[in-house]
């Protein structure tokens, strides 16, 4: 058995940047990540736009930011977090240059803003159009000169163990030995980001399963507003499985603009912001005209932009373009919505804090109430840097205090197991895939969330009886938490009443869209 004060589990910019300010506060304190894959591989590394924070006072305020988020929160976000966050970006941003993170200037040497969907100002503070990954490196660097912090790579986390609604750790499996290891930790952190691969279609990379969600909610954690899914609307359009290259929101912000496969500009006929719109609002109009059209996709036009100025702002996306055969200059880029994002999660209070005593989350797998039933983009950088410095200070002010009773706790029993085909968890990852893509997508239906919930029903049974007679490996208890995902979307999708934001359900398929 591991123990230690602080057990993270994942490495993205949520857990990392907790690490750090807890390290630097306490030297003589233990901090333990453990990640599933790589130590730099994470939902952060692949968030292009940037993060929206307020810094340009004369154009722009706080207000403005705060509204524009309640705005595309569709009602439902909670006023103070949002005020919370919005008016605390501008510190959060600061330690960022500290630590070494680049941001794009101007000629005037001051942050150069983007603009994205939702936004009545320009406040996206960017480096190029890959500014999660250049906030991951900036961090990491820092993180792995820290002698009390310890990063252990390709460790995956089982389950969390509780007594009486008290996280003491967690059970971990060692990819490389195949070991189970028992983690004892004073508090612990979930920081797994999200649940894309459910869907299969999605922008975000191949280890987003939703790991931490599926733990707290096996744990009897508060999972809330699971319905709220926000499909990225401009993912690049190709007919394979599995992740999507991103078309940067910022990119209609640059001037970019949608056209059906005719030609013909749409947007409008949906929303007088046209092609900047609310994520919802655009992946909807899509969604409606792909329907309406029996197109695969629809087009996002660069051809009227200033190419050197594209180059320079989006150097990524410019040249996975050409690579692939498309001149920006003259071609049209094919895209489709994509499963993007969760605004739900494992509920927290403001300090991070979830319904199980010395259990934290934060980053896309909590739910904070910023979003609502729609994020506002680039607002996820923010909440995850705003939210780890929350959770720190109030662990730096609030010590350990040990429990009356201490419980031992049992290692991970040992099993004289075979591995499982893991031609079958293939094969069933595609199976859920598909089934949540057809029946709890941009649009939804009572019949066919129904219709879902029996399906996964029985591959829960199926999983259950796989677990019970197989060793534990990432791939299997990766489909378990799946599993668990589309049954906590499902339901609460069937439980949500009234339409908003990212949710759309109808009683029936004969209602026309």
């Amino acid at each position: 058995m591991i123990t230690t004060n602080y057990l993270i589990i994942g490495s993205g910019v949520a857990g990392l940047t907790f690490a750090l300010k807890m390290a630097n506060r306490f030297p003589e304190r233990t901090v333990t990540i453990i990640t599933k894959a790589t130590a730099d591989e994470s939902n952060t590394k692949y968030a292009q736009g940037g993060i929206a924070i307020v810094t340009d006072k004369t154009e722009d305020s706080y207000q403005k930011h705060i509204e524009d988020t309640l705005i595309c929160g569709d009602g439902l976000c909670d006023e103070t977090v949002v005020k919370m966050v919005v008016t605390e970006g501008p510190k959060r941003l600061k330690e960022l240059v500290e630590w070494g993170a680049q941001f794009d200037k101007n000629a005037k040497g001051t942050f150069d803003l983007g603009k994205e969907g939702g936004h009545s100002e320009n406040r996206v503070v960017h480096h190029k159009d890959q500014t999660g990954h250049e906030i991951q490196r900036a961090i990491l660097e820092q993180v792995m000169q820290k002698e009390n912090i310890t990063v252990l790579d390709h460790h995956f986390a089982l389950e969390l163990i509780t007594n009486e609604n008290r996280c003491i750790g967690a059970y971990a499996l060692d990819e490389k030995t195949n070991e189970v290891i028992t983690y004892q930790s004073d508090f612990t952190l979930l920081a797994t980001g999200g649940i894309g691969h459910i869907y299969g279609h999605t922008t975000n990379p191949i280890i987003a399963t939703g790991d931490g969600i599926a733990m707290a909610y096996r744990a009897n954690a508060t999972i809330q507003d699971m319905e709220f899914i926000q499909f990225h609307p401009t993912a690049l359009f190709d007919k394979s499985v599995g992740s999507k290259f991103l078309i940067s929101e910022a990119v209609r912000g640059f001037g970019a603009r949608l056209r059906t496969k005719k030609g013909e500009f749409f947007m409008l006929n949906y929303d007088s912001r046209g092609d900047l719109a609310s994520r919802d609002i655009v992946s909807q109009s899509i969604d409606l005209e792909l329907k309406k059209s029996g197109d695969e996709c629809v087009y996002l036009d660069c051809t009227d932009l200033d190419m050197e100025g594209f180059k320079n702002h989006f150097p990524m996306i410019y040249q996975h373009c050409k690579n692939i055969g498309i001149d920006l200059e003259k071609d049209w880029i094919p895209v489709v919505p994509a499963q993007h994002y969760l605004c739900g999660g494992i509920a927290v209070d403001i300090n991070g804090k979830t319904s199980i005593e010395n259990l934290f989350a934060c980053g896309e797998c909590s739910r904070t109430g910023l979003h609502g039933a729609n994020r506002l983009a680039s607002n996820s950088l923010l909440e995850a840097l705003v939210y780890s410095d929350k959770i720190y200070h109030y662990l730096a002010e609030n010590p350990f205090i040990e429990p009356k009773t201490t419980s031992t706790i049992p290692a991970w029993p040992f099993q004289n197991k075979t591995k499982i085909d893991p031609e079958y968890v293939a094969q069933t990852k595609a199976k859920l895939q598909l089934l949540m893509r057809q029946n709890a997508g941009i649009v939804r239906f009572d019949s066919d969330l129904l219709k879902a919930k029996e399906a996964l029903k029985n591959l829960q049974n199926e999983i259950d009886e796989k677990i019970q007679n197989y060793l534990p490996c990432t791939d299997l208890y990766e489909l378990n938490n799946m599993i668990d995902i589309g049954n906590l979307i499902v339901q609460q999708s069937i439980d949500r009443n009234g339409n908003a934001g990212g949710f759309v359900k109808f009683e029936s398929k004969d209602i026309k869209q």
